[in-house]
């Protein structure tokens, strides 16, 4: 573990630092956009069939001119079972018998009616247009939005899978800075797909882009800090989700129109990727793999930025070859999938923190789906989200560094799934209890995506971090993926789906009590070093509980 020595050599919290953090939360902030615009872009109008007699401006001069609209629209469109005109069915001829006022909504037959053969009429009044409006995503055809959000956390799912061993290999600012193109790239070409499947296909190239931002982001800032600053710098990398949701409110307020909505959110990455030329390569990771030279160089730079010409001067590559020689003559081994899951000492850990990972993508998408009938301004709710979500953050800050990593870690799942079954025994008329039990569920599982940001880094070694981190990734979108399923469980018990969300967290929360606990401990960049830190805690442990042994003669 010299590279922790050398780093608070050249400075490990220094200008360099904090400008590299700014230049790294400032994308997360859009890319969190990005993960959650399906709530505007796709949000579904007030709908009904288009009609000649209300639509047709030539139909409308030659009929019954005493009528007004809402007569035409009655002898035209059956009641829906929300009782307001039906969404989905017309009827074939105009029914003006039920212009009498004895008449009543039963006195047609679905025999009388038909689908929407010629199409929709949408409410403007939010939003202009939708993808929803565009390809006419409602009634048959409604599951294909659903559909469109699957594919788009598949996407995330594959680049989890893809970038994080691939980051591993060629490396971290490399990785990012190719991903913040595509996601550039596709996200424009989103704007202007032409069909509904291009634009399917697009969103799933802009995930996989995403999915290597996210993880590189984090793995960046870590990895060039110290123990200390360490929290407190992904603490910021979470807050930059928080302030997405506010920036996505902000925008689609603005925009009420998906194509412009769209556009907006993916030009930005264009200039992400341009200064991020300028983001350093992890030099713990350039160093681990042998990279002396380029790793050299990134420490010399570090060192100049935070204004110690005197230690840029005195790094040379035989100083780096003296302090890393133990690091560097075990790095060499293969690593991979296999090495997490077969090595003893990281197993266990390979197994806990997925499961945490999966528990936080199920359980954060199956609060989303009931937190979205609690209000019915979209705009202010997504700000109230995301500026509820800003206190919670901060607050596991303090509680990480006072408390540690496995208590918060497992105190956040297990109170996030508590609060779901709470809301098993609240009756459904005590609707502001329900709404306060799910946003301090949402809260929790917001402290527990912070804390195994951090936790997963600390975990695994340099050599495997992109690997393992890739790997809850994948868990977690796994989950994100399973949690809407789970609302099929509805159709046989309404309170089957609320069990299963709060089950999952608490199981995963009493899990994470198996990890061990890394605070204030210095990064391995190793398998080794994980292996002497267990080394440690063994011998520290024995130290306080002395064996005595007594022999008989």
């Amino acid at each position: 573990m010299a590279f922790s020595e050398l780093l608070d050599q050249v400075g490990s919290l220094g200008w360099f630092q904090g400008l590299q953090t700014v230049a790294l939360v400032v994308p997360i902030m859009w890319l969190n956009t990005h993960n959650l615009v399906d709530n505007f872009s796709g949000a579904v109008p007030s709908h009904r069939c288009w009609v000649p007699l209300l639509d047709n401006s030539t139909a409308q001069a030659s009929g019954p001119e005493a009528l007004g609209p809402e007569a035409l629209l009655a002898v035209s469109i059956p009641l829906g079972p929300n009782h307001g005109p039906h969404q989905c069915r017309r009827f074939r001829h105009p029914q003006w018998q039920l212009l009498d006022p004895n008449a009543t909504a039963t006195n047609w037959s679905e025999a009388a009616t038909e689908p929407c053969v010629d199409g929709w009429v949408y409410d403007r009044s939010t939003f202009t247009s939708t993808i929803v409006a565009e390809w006419d995503l409602v009634c048959d055809s409604q599951v294909l939005k659903t559909m469109s959000q699957s594919i788009f956390l598949a996407g995330v799912l594959v680049g989890a899978a893809i970038f994080g061993r691939v980051s591993d290999r060629y490396g971290r600012r490399l990785v990012l800075t190719w991903n913040y193109l595509l996601m550039a790239v596709w996200g424009t070409a989103a704007a202007f797909a032409p069909t509904f499947s291009m634009y399917c296909l697009f969103r799933f190239l802009v995930a996989m882009g995403s999915a290597g931002v996210m993880n590189n982001t984090a793995i960046l800032m870590m990895e060039w800090m110290s123990e200390q600053a360490r929290t407190l710098a992904m603490t910021f990398n979470a807050l930059g989700y928080s302030l997405g949701m506010v920036l996505l409110a902000a925008m689609a307020y603005g925009l009420r129109d998906w194509t412009l909505l769209q556009l907006a959110l993916s030009v930005p990455f264009f200039l992400f990727f341009v200064y991020s030329w300028w983001l350093a390569e992890s030099a713990r990771w350039l160093l681990i793999t042998g990279r002396l030279e380029k790793g050299l160089r990134e420490l010399q730079r570090v060192a100049a930025i935070n204004g110690k010409k005197a230690v840029r001067d005195a790094l040379t590559k035989e100083v780096l070859l003296s302090a890393l020689q133990e690091e560097l003559s075990v790095s060499q081994a293969p690593t991979g999938l296999g090495t997490l899951l077969c090595t003893p000492g990281l197993r266990l850990r390979t197994c806990a923190s997925t499961l945490c990972w999966f528990a936080f993508g199920f359980t954060f998408y199956g609060l989303a789906l009931d937190l979205q009938t609690l209000d019915s301004n979209i705009f202010l709710f997504q700000v109230l989200i995301g500026v509820l979500d800003i206190p919670a953050k901060i607050g596991s800050l303090m509680l990480l560094r006072c408390v540690g990593r496995r208590t918060i870690q497992a105190a956040s799942l297990v109170l996030a799934g508590l609060c779901i079954l709470a809301n098993v025994l609240v009756p459904l008329e005590m609707r502001y209890l329900r709404s306060a039990l799910a946003v301090l569920g949402l809260e929790c599982i917001g402290v527990a995506f912070t804390c195994i940001t951090i936790y997963s880094g600390e975990l695994f070694p340099t050599v495997l971090r992109m690997t393992a981190l890739g790997l809850g990734q994948v868990a977690a979108r796994g989950g994100a993926m399973l949690g809407p399923l789970m609302r099929l469980l509805g159709k046989h018990h309404p309170t089957l789906p609320l069990l299963v969300y709060g089950t999952v967290p608490v199981l995963s929360g009493l899990t994470a009590l198996l990890l061990p606990e890394t605070q204030s401990l210095p990064l391995p960049d190793t398998i080794q070093d994980v292996q002497n830190q267990a080394v440690k805690k063994a011998t520290a442990r024995t130290r306080k509980h002395p064996v005595v042994k007594s022999t008989q003669f």
